[in-house]
């Protein structure tokens, strides 16, 4: 799939671009990788780990559409990455949210376009179904975006999909590492927005595989949910210290008692294959397509009226045992 390919991700220092890149170096022949990401201590931590000379490192803001343009040359596929993820920040600092997440969007796509890169699968989150805070928003605007991109691309042959998933275990600022701070520190009680919390969750190496698949699979469209597991927040919190007390702070600025990745308001638009689901564009395209057969020929059947894929009503939820091996096996080591 990557053979002779020039991959670009934008948001590349974060957890999910070292997580990609190393899957790449270690099972993947490509031509070229150029990690485009506007921290430059991150990228210079990066470089010290990773020396293999197909990676290049490239200031950039996906606000600056000239610096896309100019990184995206002679760019196959990409990898969009890049966000303002905090909701709690997003709802006090909406604009600067807005101008990454919708603005940085639109560029991205306009710099794919004039550079006529073949495929982009763009990173969302389930916060952008029924979205009721200011990240949510911008993520559903920018899932929108790239959808309908495939509908102006014109004579050229660049296709864009979306990958929509839950919480990554263990990834930075997340409740896994917070409760385990807590832990070590000596706390005497796990704070609990709601003890009626759910969500989903998913491994980081699963959600890189999850692009990788989607990759192979798209035709330019999708919205691609994976089928992961659920938790609930109360459960987590007795099996991670099970001595300790809880105690209920509230929901926070813009915070889901539950997350959903496949709207009931887009069953009729949302088709099940074996461990995915995709919600097909609302629009038509100039160019026809069947999504009902994916690209590599695996085939999907519609799921029921009203349909919804929410973490409170998923058929699938992680036992305590699997609870403390992903936990064990996913949190990231001290730097």
């Amino acid at each position: 799939m990557f053979k002779d390919k020039t991959i670009l991700v934008t948001g590349g220092t974060g957890s999910f671009g070292k997580a990609f890149l190393q899957e790449l170096l270690d099972n993947h022949a490509f031509k070229k990788v150029i990690i485009f990401s506007r921290d430059e201590l991150k990228q210079f931590e990066m470089q010290q780990i990773y020396t293999d000379s197909r990676i290049r490192f490239f200031l950039g803001d996906v606000r600056d559409r000239d610096r896309l343009d100019y990184a995206l040359r002679d760019v196959d596929m990409v990898v969009h990455a890049a966000a303002l993820k905090q909701v709690v920040a997003a709802e006090y600092n909406p604009m600067e949210c807005i101008k990454t997440n919708i603005h940085g969007a639109e560029n991205v796509i306009h710099a794919c376009i004039a550079n006529n890169v073949k495929q982009v699968v763009a990173l969302s989150t389930d916060k952008a179904a029924i979205p009721v805070n200011l990240y949510g928003a911008t993520k559903l605007a920018s899932d929108k975006l790239f959808v309908s991109a495939n509908n102006i691309v014109g004579d050229r042959d660049t296709r864009f999909s979306v990958v929509r998933y839950g919480n990554v275990i263990g990834s930075r600022g997340s409740v896994i590492p917070f409760f385990k701070q807590l832990i070590d520190s000596g706390a005497d009680t796990l704070p609990i927005t709601d003890e009626r919390m759910t969500r989903f969750w998913i491994t980081l190496p699963q959600a890189v595989q999850f692009v990788f698949d989607s990759f192979n699979r798209m035709q330019g469209g999708e919205i691609f949910v994976p089928k992961i597991p659920s938790l609930n927040m109360m459960d987590l919190a007795k099996t991670m210290a099970p001595a300790l007390k809880t105690k209920i702070v509230g929901i926070r600025p813009g915070e889901k008692l539950h997350e959903v990745m496949c709207p009931k308001e887009d069953s009729h638009l949302t088709i099940e294959f074996e461990d995915h689901y995709v919600i097909q564009p609302t629009i038509q395209f100039a160019h026809k397509v069947d999504f009902s057969t994916n690209a590599i020929g695996e085939a999907s059947t519609p799921v029921p009226d009203s349909f919804e894929y929410s973490s409170d009503n998923n058929s699938w939820w992680l036992t305590e045992k699997e609870t403390l091996d992903l936990i064990e096996s996913r949190l990231p080591t001290p730097s």
